[in-house]
């Protein structure tokens, strides 16, 4: 098989989960202090996307974080443009560590309108697709937000979101269509009923040959996107953590028997800066070992 083949088998069957390892210039501040580094610490861009470098090389080179379990990994542009061990890390990944590559393609969100957010443009997006071709990457993500039960709000959510999805795949690439339920949406089983159906109905619209893959916070009606993941263009449906505790979210995932995890927050929460090794890829390897069996243990 190819690699492009082998990457396909790996996300279409294997168990197992993707880490979100895709921290953006908005979220990367919270991130850096919730691992034990304030801003006081850096000064400017550059010196923060460095730490923040170095905090994800860590979580890729440490020995539990394999294709074992986790098979693939989103990460942000500048880590997948970035080296580790003299290496681009896409390729690190894949030859080093068996892990599927993707890179998050959005540039933000829009201001709230009609219950949901939007996507910002992204100008140069053929540019960054390009590029991830070169560097091996295998897939990209792209998020949207949704808070309120509005059917044309989530309508244009969808509708973009597999506008975005379609420029990907002429690329070759398998995109990840984000379409995230807020889990404090004041009615989140009705704002999930009417993206289940509007993704049921634009995925049905898609070729044969197409090949996607669908990331949504954990419903609170399981099994909710079953019937979307046995579709043969879906490649995978994959569940975000969403701000649910690293306990409360296997729990919830446990109960969707088509969906694997897809946790960033709910993974890397309990590491810290301060740690020496041993104790960082132990914390790591019991994240990891805790979502793996949520993603492929079911109730």
């Amino acid at each position: 098989m190819s690699t492009a083949e082998t990457m396909m088998s790996q996300m279409a069957e294997k168990g197992g989960f993707i880490a979100a390892l895709d921290q953006s210039g908005g979220s990367t501040p919270g991130a850096l202090k919730q691992y034990g580094i304030p801003e006081s610490d850096y000064s400017g861009e550059n010196e923060m996307f460095a730490l923040m470098h170095e905090m994800r090389v860590r979580i890729i080179t440490a020995p539990a974080f394999t294709g074992d379990k986790v098979i693939g990994a989103i990460l942000f542009e500048r880590t997948m443009d970035g080296d580790v061990n003299g290496e681009p890390v896409p390729a690190y990944l894949w030859r080093e560590r068996g892990v599927v590559p993707f890179v998050k393609i959005d540039k933000g969100l829009e201001a709230e309108a009609d219950g949901v957010q939007l996507m910002k443009p992204m100008p140069g997006l053929d540019d960054l697709l390009e590029r991830a071709v070169k560097l091996g990457v295998y897939g990209t993500k792209e998020r949207s937000t949704i808070r309120l039960p509005s059917e044309s709000g989530i309508r244009a959510v969808v509708q973009q979101q597999f506008a975005v999805a379609e420029q990907v795949r002429k690329h070759g690439l398998v995109p990840i269509l984000e379409p995230e339920v807020l889990i404090k949406s004041p009615d989140k089983k009705a704002c999930e009923q009417l993206l289940h159906d509007c993704v049921l109905e634009e995925l049905q619209k898609l070729p044969e040959d197409a090949r996607i893959m669908l990331k949504v916070t954990i419903p609170e009606v399981a099994d909710l996107y079953d019937d979307i993941a046995r579709d043969p263009r879906m490649v995978r449906v994959v569940a975000l953590s969403g701000g649910y505790p690293l306990d409360q979210a296997c729990e919830k995932l446990r109960h969707n028997h088509w969906m694997i995890a897809s946790f960033s927050r709910a993974l890397i929460g309990d590491l810290r800066h301060q740690m020496d090794d041993a104790q960082f890829d132990t914390t790591l390897a019991e994240a990891i070992d805790e979502i793996y069996e949520a993603s492929v243990n079911k109730v």
